[in-house]
């Protein structure tokens, strides 16, 4: 990777970057990835893999060639309070064969096997783009285990090829709108929630459960982090949906709007600002002066408790420069509030599947001057980092090497990690991590930096 901002953009990519402040058009977004930009993004499949994989109890089986299946629990951060079942990374090994003749009767004879062995509440079956092209009816299988069964057996719509990762979110709602509906809602309170899309990293789905429980709300479903296909079935009876990760859920929530009538808000539960606002929203919504108490009290707690090394910390990051490039909005917002808490600023910021409104509202809270890119891709990431010459990198695993490579300090925000960054004791590891790696003085060895800090050395010495 050339560690130079003399870096060219494609013609094709300029209208998907802009600077906060400046004037000009909106952010180019929302479509499919300009060929040659080697985009940072996934395929149709990942998008619905990273949605379902988390419903714990249910089997998880590709259908394709075994490559498809190595995105497993292993590479991911999902944690589970008591079934194992979806660490197991199932699949059909389509082989040349099956290619020519077709795939159907090993995907039937596969589920049948796995789900007599291990029974499952649920089964989804992941169709890759070999499917696609063969034209294995899927559904059609099945159907015909599900009736031999007796669980859902549900096709999942993923091939590759078909769009991008936003379009793997969607066939993953998809697959789960037909569970919604299917059980018991007696016992479910009027002060009741789903969470949706928060996909429980390190345990994250446990500590938001926690806040809410302690503020007197019932969490009738997380889907899908630590999810369980029973309490799917019922969770048109919760009376608020809270999307966290927008881009992934959004689809479900409208649908269960129209259909049940369940109403739903976009929150996110990383920094204190972002996690208070989603405690104080949520009693709003309830009309409940005494949910609202519980939550200022809570929220009055918890910071007490973070709040005085949070402000050690700030004295040690003040003015350092961050570059975010994330999958979602909600959590680019998030992670610029949180930055800020810390005394950093944010000085590029991207993400894979925001919409116009999203860029728009990046473009009003960021700093003016501070790069704002849809879809980027690695060799626009390094020109940027360089150019606003920042301190720290947050992205995901296909973003580590960027930074690592460039001389600069990073951060995993993404599934990968082993971190809970959510909620209050989120943003105290968050910090953490932060102050840990931009305060390290190994970046000062960096060829990046070697000059400066030989020449601090030199005036330290005269």
């Amino acid at each position: 990777m050339p560690a130079s901002t003399d870096i060219a953009i494609l013609p094709d990519r300029a209208a998907s970057i802009v600077e906060a402040g400046s004037a000009g058009g909106p952010v180019k977004c929302g479509k499919g990835s300009v060929a040659g930009s080697v985009s940072q993004r996934a395929c149709v499949f990942c998008g619905s893999r990273v949605v379902l994989y988390p419903i714990t109890d249910a089997l998880h089986i590709v259908h394709g060639p075994i490559g498809c299946a190595a995105y497993t629990w292993d590479i991911r951060g999902a944690q589970s309070s008591g079934p194992q079942l979806f660490r197991n990374a199932f699949s059909t090994d389509l082989q040349e064969l099956d290619v020519i003749y077709g795939g159907e009767q090993k995907l039937e004879h596969a589920l049948l096997d796995l789900i007599a062995q291990h029974g499952p509440k649920a089964a989804f079956v992941y169709s890759t783009c070999i499917v696609g092209l063969i034209g294995d009816d899927v559904k059609a299988i099945c159907k015909r285990v599900a009736a031999a069964t007796n669980i859902p057996v549900l096709s999942v719509a993923s091939e590759g090829f078909k769009g991008t990762k936003k379009d793997g979110y969607r066939a993953a709602c998809e697959a789960v709108q037909h569970l919604v509906g299917t059980g018991d809602t007696s016992d479910i309170g009027p002060h009741s929630i789903n969470l949706m899309g928060d996909f429980n990293i390190a345990g994250e789905s446990w500590v938001i459960r926690d806040y809410f429980e302690r503020i007197g709300i019932q969490v009738v479903a997380t889907i899908t982090g630590d999810g369980r296909v029973d309490a799917i079935r019922r969770c048109h009876g919760a009376k608020l949906n809270l999307v966290q990760c927008s881009g992934s859920m959004t689809h479900l929530a409208k649908s269960m709007e129209q259909d049940y009538g369940v109403p739903f808000k976009r929150v996110s539960f990383f920094g204190i600002e972002d996690m208070a606002a989603a405690l104080y929203e949520t009693a709003r919504f309830f009309d409940s002066p005494e949910l609202l108490d519980k939550a200022r009290a809570l929220v009055a707690e918890e910071v007490a408790k973070i709040m005085p090394q949070l402000s050690a910390w700030r004295a040690d990051l003040n003015g350092r420069k961050a570059a975010v490039y994330v999958g979602g909005a909600f959590k680019a917002f998030s992670l610029v509030r949180a930055l800020r808490t810390i005394g950093m600023t944010t000085a590029v910021v991207g993400t894979q599947t925001g919409d116009a409104e999203d860029y728009d509202q990046l473009r009003e809270m960021c700093d003016p001057g501070t790069i704002i890119v849809d879809d980027s891709n690695p060799l626009e990431l390094a020109k940027f980092c360089l150019a606003q010459d920042v301190d720290l990198f947050i992205g995901g695993v296909k973003e580590r090497p960027i930074a690592y490579k460039l001389g600069i300090g990073f951060c995993d925000h993404n599934h990968e990690r082993k971190e809970c960054l959510a909620g209050f004791v989120g943003m105290l590891n968050f910090a953490r991590e932060v102050h840990a790696t931009v305060t390290s003085p190994v970046w000062n060895y960096v060829p990046r930096r070697a000059g400066a800090a030989h020449l601090e050395l030199e005036e330290a010495r005269s």
